[in-house]
Parts: structure tokens; sequence; C-alpha cells
């Protein structure tokens, strides 16, 4: 099951599920959710709280950066683009470009995904934050 699912299996029945449960598991992955049997969501839910929790960036690197920087890098979570962060901060396309250049650097990240990845971890943002 865990193989399947690495692979890109978008849900996993066992072999006993109804034929309605096939279709409405079929129809659920189509439209792009995932679906796995309550049994099956018991063993993944068992094999995830066994394992050790990941270690990620330190909190104490956000101290590395500026006000400003911070402020850069919470819209990036959002996935605005340099011109975007420049409308929202009212700041120029290319201040908006340096201050993202430099939080990078500082964070050991060399695009976006780290940054936003840092962002979470280190508690910068959130869930859904705007």
């Amino acid at each position: 099951m865990f193989r399947a699912l690495r692979a890109g299996a978008g849900g996993f029945l066992l072999k006993e599920a109804d034929p309605a449960e096939i279709l409405r598991a079929i129809r659920l992955v189509a439209a792009g959710d995932s679906l796995l049997s309550p049994r099956v969501t018991r063993r993944v839910v068992e094999a995830f709280a066994a394992r050790p929790a990941p270690a990620g960036p330190s909190p104490s690197l956000l101290g590395d950066l500026t006000d400003r920087e911070r402020e850069v890098v919470a819209p990036v979570r959002a996935g605005l683009s340099n011109d975007e962060i420049a409308e929202r901060l009212v700041i120029s396309v290319a201040t908006a470009h340096t201050h993202v250049a430099r939080a990078t650097g500082k964070v050991g990240a060399r695009d976006r995904a780290p940054r936003v990845v840092f962002a979470y971890e280190t508690g910068l943002v959130g869930p859904y934050a705007r």
C-alpha cells in the first residue's frame, strides 16, 4: 500500500470493497480527491505517528532576516510574484527582487519552494495566511 501511494496512487481500497464503494472511489479520485478505506487509514495514521518528527530549519534563522525580508517571505508563501509583492508592499519590483534574493541566501534556499517550506517550518506563516 505504501509503495502504491508513493508511486502516485490516489487511493487505496481493500479487496472486499463492494462495487458501490469502488465506483464512489473512482469518481472521487477522478475529481482530484484521495480516498483510503477506514482500515487502511488506521494503518497510515499508525505508521505516520511512529515516525520521528522531521528536523527542519531552526526558527532562530528568522533572526537573520530583516523586518522587510520577513514581510517579503510571507507573500512568497502565498505564491505571489515579485511584481505582486512590490505592488502589495508599495515598493519597486527591483527592491522586492533584492529582498527576496537576500532572504533566499540567508535561509539557504535556491528558489521559492524552499523559502515557502522555511516560512512554514519556522512559523513565519501558517496555512491559508494571505
